[in-house]
């Protein structure tokens, strides 16, 4: 950890910031949107921004990180940057069955150290990924790189315990996406699960602390080493989650947050299922 404790060193030496602002937002949300509230994350204090091709927003999130390089508020290399590349998004066949790539993991990984190797990008990283498929990546005849990251789905329901210190002992770092519970996408997401951020004992720390449900869930997750991803659109709750350096939980807190796991998977990516790599089919 830096002294402010807001960053953490990856296997590969460069640094994360341990809050990372999230940029998806449902198709229904205008692009436009992406850049303003970018744009404001960053004026908040945000430096770690994580994106996707699959989001369709990397353009203006990439215009609101130029614009404020140009007026000085940051440079560039302040900021952390997160992208998972992909042609077509969810290809289909004409019975509107999911095509699947079948190109092995490891193939995948050669890439992304070319990647490295070329300057095209500083850290490689991996996401959704179980053990046993990191396992694989680590155990490759020829390994250059292992990857510095895994940015899965955790959240008090879905703590990754085991899945995190696989990957701690590996000095790989674990991301959490997903960290408030999650966004209520139909197409991804199972309604009648219950709202993480209406827990009750998530609610009675927070009260005790006097900080709110999703700050505290985010607090958790920085106090067990996982670099965690805070997703808004809102500004005003931009703003509130960088203040999750400002307060600490207690060890009982720890325990009481760690007692809520119940294997609970907002994000079960269905759309998935079929494929010989899904992941979530493993315990971790």
């Amino acid at each position: 950890m830096d002294p402010k404790g807001q960053k953490v060193k990856l296997n590969d030496g460069h640094f994360i910031p341990v809050l990372g602002f999230g940029t998806f937002a449902p198709p229904e949300v205008p692009k436009s949107e992406a850049l303003e509230v970018t744009k404001f994350a960053i004026e908040a204090g945000f430096r770690h921004i994580d994106s996707a091709h699959l989001y369709q927003n990397e353009e203006q999130v990439g215009q609101a990180i130029r614009s404020k390089i140009a007026n000085g508020t940051v440079k560039r290399e302040d900021i952390f940057y997160t992208s998972k590349p992909g042609e077509a998004l969810f290809p289909t066949d004409e019975n509107g069955k999911p095509i699947f790539d079948s190109v092995d993991l490891c193939h995948t990984w050669e890439a992304l150290e070319k990647c490295k190797d070329a300057g095209l990008t500083k850290s490689i990283g991996v996401s959704n990924f179980n053990h046993k498929q990191l396992e694989k990546i680590l155990n490759k005849p020829g390994l250059k790189y292992k990857p510095v990251c895994n940015q899965v789905e955790c959240h008090p329901y879905l703590n990754q315990s085991k899945l995190l210190d696989f990957c701690k002992s590996h000095d790989i770092v674990l991301v959490a996406y997903g960290a408030l519970g999650s966004q209520r996408i139909k197409e991804w997401v199972n309604p009648n699960l219950p709202y993480l951020l209406e827990d009750p004992v998530l609610s009675a720390i927070a009260k005790k602390h006097n900080q709110t449900p999703a700050l505290v869930a985010l607090r958790y997750q920085i106090q067990r080493g996982v670099v965690v991803l805070a997703k808004s659109y809102n500004k005003k709750r931009i703003k509130e989650n960088i203040q999750v350096f400002d307060f600490e939980l207690t060890p009982e807190d720890m325990k009481a947050i760690d007692g809520l796991n119940s294997n609970l998977r907002y994000n079960e990516i269905q759309l998935c299922v079929g494929h010989p790599e899904y992941p979530f089919f493993e315990e971790y």
